[in-house]
């Protein structure tokens, strides 16, 4: 099965994608808990309202981040 990264870069152009929080867990490896911890915290980016309860994440603000994440591992 495709990751959700690889999944996008099959669509033709800039197609944006909003995750759903079991694939953000995935893709993170964070905890559901400390995922909205690190939101409360400014340190996470935060979802978008998808209508009535439903919620998201675009995929290029996940990746944003993890990419970040990278960088700083690296830098230290």
């Amino acid at each position: 099965m495709k990751s959700c990264k690889e999944q996008a870069m099959d669509l033709p152009g800039s197609v944006e994608m909003i995750l759903r929080l079991p694939q953000v867990v995935r893709m993170t490896g964070l905890s559901v808990a400390t995922l909205y911890r690190l939101i409360d915290q400014g340190k996470f980016p935060r979802q978008v309202g998808l209508g009535g309860r439903a919620v998201g994440w675009p995929l290029s603000h996940i990746n944003a981040w993890i990419d970040a994440r990278i960088s700083a591992a690296h830098a230290a």
